[in-house]
């Protein structure tokens, strides 16, 4: 008490109000996120053009973009399919229009590969949609490491199509897709981001890096829009059981794609777990906790956080390496 009684009275309070903000402040933001996860409703859909109004979805023959595809279809809305595999698009295509029918949904189909960037793909999804009321773009296109590999081993196919894919191709989609959408004063940007962007990966380095570049892009990009009727929404996630992730059991923190979706078009506009970056949503509350507990905890950049996360995946590299040299004494 003395020592207290030595420090005047307006620094002691300036000292006692930051102790109370400093536990405050991560209760606070605690409740929003249980708040935004489990309590405040995202944005209709309808929002973004009535039953019939067009969604682009790229990446969308398997996975998630399949599963995006599959729930805004059900939701009313014309689907536009682009993906590599022109079989596997005609497939979803008749199941779309089959399960559908009777809100006679329409879809159209181009089969592109986006690791070639060919101006020529570009042109042909341009004059696709041309006309279209495109009311949702889904980036959902992209492509990680086939294992985790130092960078310094990193194949350059590897390397080169990894950024062409997840960012190159995202740019000219949206650059094809969004003037419309301004124009028309209405529209939703959603592009598919990565817990490896949040979080520096080693071992998965050129892909880490390829998802924090599109998570700066897209809250710039939303930063733009804003005030055009355009929204746009980067979105954060972990693992989900995908051929990406060769993960097939799900648990409390992998869901499978069709949870994951419905979480996405459940909470749009609500940012989950995502609180400190503008325009960005971790929507599936499993993901959501995660995040929150090491952004307050861990710290995403911190030196503990890079350590735990390069043990993880060369413990995953050695494991795969393993896997390849026992199939290939198999074959």
């Amino acid at each position: 008490m003395d020592f207290l009684d030595k420090i005047p009275k307006p620094i002691l309070a300036i000292l006692v109000g930051a102790g109370f903000m400093a536990i405050a402040k991560p209760v606070v933001l605690y409740i929003q996120l249980l708040l935004s996860l489990f309590v405040l409703q995202g944005k209709n859909l309808r929002k973004y053009g009535p039953k019939g109004t067009w969604a682009v979805v790229t990446g969308a023959s398997d996975g998630l973009g399949k599963e995006y595809a599959t729930q805004l279809a059900q939701k009313g809305f014309n689907i536009v399919l682009v993906s590599r595999t022109e079989s596997k698009l005609l497939a979803l295509q008749s199941e779309l229009e089959t399960n559908n029918a009777g809100s006679a949904i329409k879809t159209k189909i181009l089969a592109m590969d986006f690791s070639k960037n060919d101006d020529g793909d570009y042109a042909k999804l341009k004059a696709l949609i041309d006309g279209l009321d495109v009311g949702i773009l889904v980036n959902n296109v992209g492509q990680s490491h086939s294992i985790p590999v130092p960078f310094i081993q990193t194949p350059k196919n590897e390397m080169r199509d990894i950024i062409t894919i997840n960012c190159i191709g995202t740019l000219k989609v949206t650059q094809i897709v969004a003037p419309g959408m301004v124009q028309r004063k209405r529209g939703l940007i959603l592009t598919m981001g990565s817990f490896g962007g949040l979080l520096p990966t080693p071992l998965l380095a050129t892909y880490s890096g390829s998802k924090a570049f599109l998570q700066h892009w897209s809250t710039a990009l939303g930063g733009e829009l804003q005030g055009t009727g355009v929204d746009v929404e980067l979105v954060i996630s972990y693992l989900v059981t995908t051929a990406m992730s060769k993960i097939r059991k799900t648990s409390m923190f992998i869901p499978n794609p069709r949870k994951f979706v419905k979480s996405v078009l459940k909470n749009v506009g609500r940012s989950g777990g995502a609180q400190q970056m503008a325009h960005t949503s971790t929507p599936f509350w499993g993901h959501a906790i995660m995040q929150w507990w090491l952004e307050n905890t861990l710290g995403l950049g911190s030196q503990l956080a890079l350590n735990q996360n390069r043990t993880m995946h060369e413990s995953i590299r050695k494991r795969a390496i393993r896997k390849r040299e026992r199939d290939a004494k198999k074959a």
